[in-house]
């Protein structure tokens, strides 16, 4: 299996806080679906920015298809960052803007036919199975799993080749979750992407490959996802079942600084 995405011993933190990031390791396979699970606080997010280039780390290797992204400059970081589709926590709409609008916003500001747009916004939508007359609604008349369908419609306008999600089940309740689910693996089998994915619901287990767990800067298991339940390891015992006793220490999470 190949990889398309490996990283090694990457470090990250900032100022002089902890590292966020220390001494991490991760192979990410191409064209599978990866979990990252962890506590809240132990830099999930802050992860998934530095694999997209959002955020620099202090040292180590991000390798998408053979090259080191981290030294990009110029067009060539542009090239590479296109590669990528990120799915916002709370899909990012903005307000004022209808659903066709937010989905076409980038095709928008650089001045394409408004004709070709629509009809490339419609297919979009179609993929994640929302109908053809939202398309002129506005955020506030659509549901929150609704919401969350128009923010992965609008990241695959660009065509990426990885798409990274943000816990794209926060907030919604355990069938529109479910629904969810089902809609990125299927996009993940139907277009073959490589799909990384930060959750705390473990349901997202029955739909990816690989499951990581982040641990105080290190990912300590990476398991594949069919046997994640019978795993051995204390760590992973303990955060799927969320037991209060085991070998990850109990922090309450500073919600200001959430990572």
């Amino acid at each position: 299996m190949m990889n398309k995405i490996k990283i090694v011993d990457l470090k990250k933190r900032f100022d002089e806080g902890r590292w966020i990031s220390d001494g991490l390791n991760l192979d990410i396979p191409e064209g599978k679906a990866t979990c990252i699970i962890g506590q809240s606080g132990e830099g999930k997010s802050v992860l998934l920015k530095q694999i997209i280039g959002l955020i620099a780390p202090n040292s180590g290797q991000i390798i998408v298809d053979g090259v080191n992204i981290v030294s990009l400059t110029g067009k060539a970081r542009e090239s590479n960052f296109k590669k990528f589709g990120y799915v916002f926590q709370f899909a990012a709409l903005l307000d004022s803007l209808t659903v066709f609008e937010n989905v076409a916003i980038v095709d928008l500001d650089a001045g394409k036919d408004p004709a070709e747009i629509r009809a490339k916004v419609a297919e979009k939508l179609a993929l994640v199975n929302l109908r053809e007359d939202v398309i002129d609604k506005y955020p506030s008349e659509l549901s929150g799993g609704m919401k969350k369908r128009v923010g992965l419609a609008r990241t695959l306008m660009s065509n990426p080749e990885i798409i990274l999600y943000d816990e794209p089940t926060t907030g919604l309740d355990p069938i529109t979750a479910r629904v969810i689910h089902e809609l990125i693996a299927d996009m993940q089998e139907k277009l073959g992407i490589t799909t990384v994915i930060i959750s705390h619901d473990t349901e997202i287990f029955k739909y990816v490959d690989k499951v990581a767990l982040l641990y105080k800067g290190k990912i300590i298991s990476d398991v594949d996802a069919s046997t994640i339940w019978e795993s051995q390891d204390p760590y992973v015992h303990q955060f799927i079942r969320g037991l209060t006793k085991g070998p990850i220490q109990q922090e309450i999470p500073d919600d200001k600084n959430k990572m």
